[in-house]
């Protein structure tokens, strides 16, 4: 193969003839950096010699100076580049790289994984048809290789690297841990044991949700996690608030509700021996009618008739 063409996305010796506008480009991905619009590569049909610059149908040699184009062609993706063991997937309809005895499509899945995959993994149907959960680019034609988390959903190997370094463990999609965390579970059980609750939040409890069995269950509340009882993970989302967290201070505040006795003060009632103020009626027998005595002690004043006697 002569001198390939410069391009950071594949080594060639031609330029691909865009069906789109006609523009020549080592490759799509070039174009389309370039473009406002996205070169179709089934459709192409001419490529233009990068030594000779004949323009001729999409084939691996030049017809006039019978340079290859490229170690690897494919005349269904129109793909140049040198070898990578790549394979056509008639399933995918795209090129892989291979080999491709170490690989096999999962018919679920509608996607090529290794073979140690094969009846090991969760088939998440059409899964690489869906964008990168951290990225948002496309899974399914990415140049860049996926990785198969444990409940199936895909992510390019670059950002789950990238996820790892800043402590995530969880799936962005379904939030299920990423790989094995028995190790860090035990060692959240060391934690817990050494940083005991306060007294008051001692016996509260909490209704959680379990992110990799999706078991509901009630467990002791800790600031540092909630275990599941099912599976024993942490990875688990609180469903609610506390339950019986309040119940010691209410007790503190039961001693308030002594002061009901202020019903006491229905002895008001005691007011109404007020009522017995009625026998001030008994003023009413001012039975000073008897009063007419008054001309009584008035008679005797005729003391006058007392005439000295002669």
């Amino acid at each position: 193969m002569a001198a390939p063409v410069g391009c950071d996305h594949y080594v060639r010796s031609c330029f691909l003839k865009a069906p789109c506008c006609g523009k020549a480009y080592v490759c799509r991905l070039c174009h389309d950096a370039e473009e406002d619009h996205q070169m179709d590569r089934f459709l192409v049909k001419e490529v233009q010699c990068s030594v000779c610059n004949t323009v001729q149908q999409a084939q691996k040699t030049c017809q006039e100076c019978n340079v290859t184009f490229g170690d690897y062609y494919c005349d269904i993706c129109h793909l140049f580049d040198k070898d990578k063991k790549q394979y056509h997937c008639q399933p995918c309809g795209i090129c892989r790289i291979g080999p491709r005895e170490k690989y096999f499509h999962c018919q679920k899945c509608n996607l090529c994984l290794a073979s140690d995959l094969r009846g090991n993994h969760k088939c998440v149907e059409n899964v690489s048809r869906q964008n990168c959960p951290v990225c948002m680019e496309d899974m399914h034609t990415s140049r860049i290789g996926a990785h198969v988390l444990p409940c199936g959903h895909l992510l390019h190997k670059t950002c789950f690297d990238d996820m790892v370094r800043t402590g995530a463990y969880r799936c962005p999609l379904c939030m299920h841990s990423a790989w094995n965390m028995e190790d860090s579970w035990e060692q959240m059980d060391k934690d817990m044991a050494q940083s005991p609750m306060p007294t008051e939040y001692q016996d509260a409890i909490v209704k959680i949700i379990c992110n990799d069995c999706q078991t509901h269950c009630t467990v002791p509340f800790h600031v540092l996690g909630m275990k599941c009882s099912g599976c024993g993970s942490y990875n688990t989302a609180q469903d609610g608030g506390l339950i019986q967290q309040l119940q010691e201070p209410q007790q503190l505040q039961e001693p308030q509700q002594l002061q009901e006795p202020q019903q006491l003060q229905e002895p008001q009632q005691l007011q109404e021996p007020q009522q017995l103020q009625e026998p001030q009626q008994l003023q009413e027998p001012q039975p000073q009618e008897p009063q007419p005595q008054e001309p009584q002690p008035q008679e005797p004043q005729p003391q006058e008739p007392q005439s000295p006697e002669p």
